[in-house]
């Protein structure tokens, strides 16, 4: 087994457990390690797939949380939002774009991590869910990271970890799909080397989704919460780190 694959299926492992876990942050994970061993052009549709393979694995399993009227106005401002991103990936470097996602993640995440636990955002209603979906999709068409923004919102609105897991499944999903169309409409995006190692690692991404899953559903509020915000506070780390090594060359 060459090293490329072992490094491609230890962020499958890794990543397919933490989304199990969470319902978000596969890109997050998989790219950390990816990184190690594949060419970004390999490794962000790569993540895209994993994500999406993910979420299908473990719908079986968290179905029963999907409020779907919750969730339109997520999946709806997130369909605007992607082909932008797509189109933004080819223009403009997007290292700018991810290092003030990650610099407002840095932020955010201790402070809400130390707010107490009845806060919760009540005002905006529907159109301020479109609104925060549509930037997930503009940040998932760029990066393959849709889920970091919705994710964070959804917890300040103090929804439930079923709540929040049940809106969420929905828009990754629509938003990873969606992602990918964009990138086989686009031809050139999608290559065959990624193509196969996205077979190689659906099993793996899919054998671990479901421990996570079972881990979520014995996990309290509180202890959700605080790997939520972890795992964005982490993910911020990521994005500010590799976005100032881009821009500074």
């Amino acid at each position: 087994m060459s090293s490329e694959l072992v490094i491609v299926l230890a962020g499958a492992i890794a990543a397919g457990f933490v989304q199990g876990l969470s319902g978000f942050a596969f890109a997050l994970v998989a790219l950390s390690i990816w990184a190690w061993g594949l060419d970004p052009a390999t490794a962000a549709p790569l993540a895209v797939f994993g994500a999406l393979i993910g979420q299908l694995a473990a719908l079986p399993l968290m179905w029963r949380g999907t409020d779907w009227r919750r969730a339109i106005p997520f999946v709806a401002g997130g369909l605007f939002g992607v082909p932008i991103g797509v189109a933004l990936l080819r223009v403009l470097d997007p290292a700018g774009f991810k290092l003030a996602l990650g610099l407002w993640l840095l932020v955010y995440s201790p402070a809400m991590l130390f707010a107490p636990a009845s806060l919760a955002i009540k005002w905006g209603g529907r159109r301020a869910d479109g609104a925060i979906g549509w930037l997930g999709g503009l940040f998932g068409g760029l990066g393959g990271m849709a889920g970091g923004i919705p994710q964070l919102w959804c917890t300040l609105r103090g929804w439930s970890k079923e709540e929040q897991r049940g809106v969420m499944q929905v828009f990754n999903i629509a938003m990873h799909t969606t992602t990918l169309c964009v990138y086989l409409a686009a031809g050139s995006i999608i290559t065959t080397r990624t193509l196969q190692f996205a077979a190689i690692t659906a099993p793996v991404i899919c054998a671990m989704v479901v421990p996570g899953a079972l881990i979520f559903r014995r996990l309290n509020q509180l202890a959700f919460r605080r790997i939520v915000l972890g795992l964005l506070f982490l993910s911020g780390l990521t994005l500010t780190a590799s976005s100032l090594s881009h821009l500074l060359g």
